[in-house]
């Protein structure tokens, strides 16, 4: 169970939020009803994911890698439950989710793949990105898409540690909403 209950859908404080993740997401779900605690995040955190997922020029398929690498390297066992299918459904394959923990060993990854995934290493485990995997990244995507590749890995990250500082997990029962 999570550190703390979900929030209660059906609080007057909440509602205008969860209308507007509802929204966007079709349902309040697990990380969203934590969210609800703090109306004004759950609300700006909807905005924020939603550019990040619908409104960047990265392919779907490398951004749902990089998200799927960071819950490997976090341990976020609900980030990855939540993106590996979404990253299969947006052209990754399976032989390149079963080679993301161990990717430097593999040939299952493009040029422009394994950049990223290097880039996302850095940013996730070191902060600091070596002038090396910086230039990498910067010589195969225009400046917008690093931008957005950047705040992708920064935003996922920060998801990562949401859902594992309150254990938020998939299974946990929510009440109806």
């Amino acid at each position: 169970m999570a550190r703390i209950p979900y929030a209660d859908l059906a609080h007057p404080d909440h509602v205008e939020a969860a209308e507007a993740i509802r929204a966007s997401r079709k349902r309040v779900g697990h990380l969203h009803r934590m969210l609800l605690h703090a109306p004004p995040i759950a609300a700006g955190w909807i905005t924020m994911f939603d550019a990040i997922r619908w409104k960047s020029t990265l392919s779907g398929k490398l951004r749902e890698l990089v998200i799927c690498r960071i819950a490997a390297i976090n341990g976020a066992s609900y980030e990855w439950e939540a993106h590996a299918p979404i990253a299969l459904k947006e052209g990754a394959t399976q032989a390149q989710l079963d080679a993301l923990r161990d990717w430097q060993g593999s040939d299952a990854f493009d040029a422009g793949e394994r950049a990223a995934l290097a880039y996302c290493d850095a940013m996730t485990q070191r902060v600091h990105v070596p002038d090396d995997v910086a230039k990498a990244v910067r010589d195969l995507f225009p400046p917008r898409q690093l931008v957005e590749l950047t705040a992708t890995i920064a935003g996922y990250n920060c998801v990562s540690r949401v859902l594992e500082a309150l254990e938020i997990k998939g299974t946990d029962p929510l009440a109806p909403g």
